[in-house]
This record gives C-alpha cells, sequence and structure tokens, in this order.
C-alpha cells in the first residue's frame, strides 16, 4: 500500500521519532529509536514511550482497515515484557476485529527477535 502522508503525520508521532516502515491494510509496522530524551531515570526506554508507539502503530492499522476513516482509542492494555537500553524497537500492529463501529488490535513491539511488550486494545470508527 503506498502510505498517504496525511495519514501518517502527527506532530506527536515526529515528537518521539516514529518511522512507518509498512503499512497495509489492517496493518501497521512502525519504528522508533532510543534517543536520550526518551529515556527513563533508570536510563531504560520509557514505558509512556513504548505506550505511545503502541497507540500510534494502533492507530494507523485501524485507519488503514477503513479506507483512511479517523479512529480514536476506547481501551488499551499493555504488557512489558523486558526494558529496552539502547538501539530500535518496531511495533507491529494488527486489527483482528474490523467491525464497523469498534475495531480490536492487536500489538508486538519487539527489539529483533525479541518482545518487549504486547497490547490489545479497541478503537472506534470515527
Amino acid at each position: 500500500m503506498q502510505i498517504p502522508t496525511g495519514l501518517t503525520q502527527s506532530a506527536f508521532s515526529e515528537l518521539i521519532g516514529c518511522r512507518v516502515v509498512q503499512l497495509d491494510e489492517g496493518l501497521a509496522h512502525v519504528a522508533l529509536s532510543l534517543e536520550p530524551h526518551l529515556r527513563n531515570r533508570g536510563g531504560k526506554l520509557h514505558g509512556g514511550v513504548i505506550f505511545s508507539l503502541v497507540d500510534i502503530s494502533m492507530g494507523l492499522a485501524c485507519s488503514s482497515a477503513h479506507g483512511d476513516q479517523q479512529s480514536v482509542t476506547l481501551e488499551c492494555k499493555i504488557n512489558y515484557i523486558r526494558a529496552v537500553s539502547d538501539g530500535e524497537v518496531l511495533c507491529i500492529a494488527k486489527v483482528i476485529h474490523p467491525g464497523r463501529r469498534t475495531l480490536v488490535v492487536e500489538a508486538d513491539v519487539l527489539q529483533g527477535d525479541k518482545l518487549v511488550a504486547k497490547a490489545l486494545g479497541t478503537f472506534a470508527v470515527l
């Protein structure tokens, strides 16, 4: 799928450094490099940044599943599996239920082949 610029541009996603790698119908791959301003007090990638990456990726997956319609997060649950000290992470978000009014999306945040976080969310179609 050709990635429409309007779909992927967001001041917040740019602020934290998200890069859309792949966007297909109901699927989004978004990468993020660990930069100094994204670290928590322990020097690791901040959990809020990971959550934001997940939310951004899930939102893109939802929009691509419904022909660029906007959606909003109703709820999202995340499990943090391992800390990230350096390098890059990749979030893979996939719509698992593309309903007319709500969508259910799952996401994995990976560093290489290691699972960093797992999330499940529900989005409302606007």
